[in-house]
């Protein structure tokens, strides 16, 4: 009778204990990690373009101007207008000195970019010119950088340029001053744009000059942590948290250079905030929580 009383009793606090500890039921560790779920991420490999900036104006790269080759004329008429694009050898303008009548022709294919021409006006050899062409329709970016970008540009490195009007377009680099502006110690640079269409001459312009690349360890922007101690990473080991202080370099398409501080291969916490400190116990959520 007792012998049946104390099984009974023995299971009736192993049902007890089950249904207050259902982990224990199915089999589980009471050890298992706690903490807050987190998504992490591998610290890997990226490559970053070094990036050389250009500011400056869209100017001509080369502008003809036209006058007649001889004196005592007048304009009797004007074929062409500022804006126009014309062929080598086009008519621009008849130039009359009375009985006789003369044309005066574009020296090359181009847009016209000025005219002082008109009717009755007349027109001399020297002095302002009748027209101002800029010859192919080229024109170049001609803007500053500072002296330590100087020693890092080339001719021919790509450009990527953004005209004030005009939206993006492609470029390189042509010409590098081969002197420094003593004062702001910023150096001339001339890129050639690329677009086979017309320009607004003087118009403001930034150019992304590629002078190289740089490959190495990098995590995401929202990876990052700015803190009073500096800037860091949370990194996850064990299944707590670890703070490294890094330094950063490079950033592209949502991702930072970290030079130093965490490894290829570091699980880091993809979005690092405040509410995580050193040491505090997570849940690693994510492809790369396996490791």
């Amino acid at each position: 009778m007792t012998s049946r009383f104390t099984r009974a009793s023995a299971l009736a606090a192993c049902a007890l204990l089950f249904a207050a500890h259902p982990a224990l039921a199915a089999g589980e560790s009471d050890a298992a990690p706690k903490g807050a779920a987190v998504t992490v991420l591998k610290a890997s490999k990226f490559c970053f373009d070094n990036i050389a900036e250009v500011t400056g104006f869209v100017l001509p790269r080369d502008e003809q101007q036209v006058r007649p080759d001889r004196f005592g004329l007048k304009v009797a008429e004007v074929m062409v207008d500022a804006g126009d694009t014309v062929s080598a050898g086009q008519a621009l303008a008849r130039l009359t000195d009375g009985a006789n009548s003369v044309n005066v022709t574009a020296p090359v294919a181009g847009t016209v970019s000025a005219s002082t021409a008109v009717v009755g006006a007349p027109a001399s050899g020297k002095g302002e010119a009748l027209f101002s062409i800029i010859a192919k329709s080229e024109y170049d970016l001609v803007g500053m950088v500072p002296t330590r970008d100087i020693a890092k540009l080339k001719a021919d490195q790509t450009a990527r340029i953004k005209i004030s009007g005009a939206g993006e377009l492609d470029g390189k680099v042509r010409r590098i001053a081969p002197t420094i502006e003593p004062n702001s110690q910023l150096g001339q640079v001339f890129v050639a744009i690329g677009a086979s269409r017309k320009l607004l001459v003087n118009s403001s312009g930034r150019a992304q000059i590629k002078t190289g690349q740089s490959c190495g360890v990098a995590v995401p922007l929202t990876a990052i942590l700015y803190s009073t101690a500096g800037t860091v990473v949370q990194v996850v080991r064990g299944g707590r948290v670890e703070t490294r202080r890094v330094e950063t370099g490079l950033m592209s398409a949502g991702q930072v250079e970290i030079r130093d501080g965490v490894q290829e291969g570091d699980i880091v916490v993809a979005r690092a905030g405040a509410l995580l400190r050193e040491g505090d116990p997570v849940r690693p959520v994510g492809d790369s929580a396996a490791k």
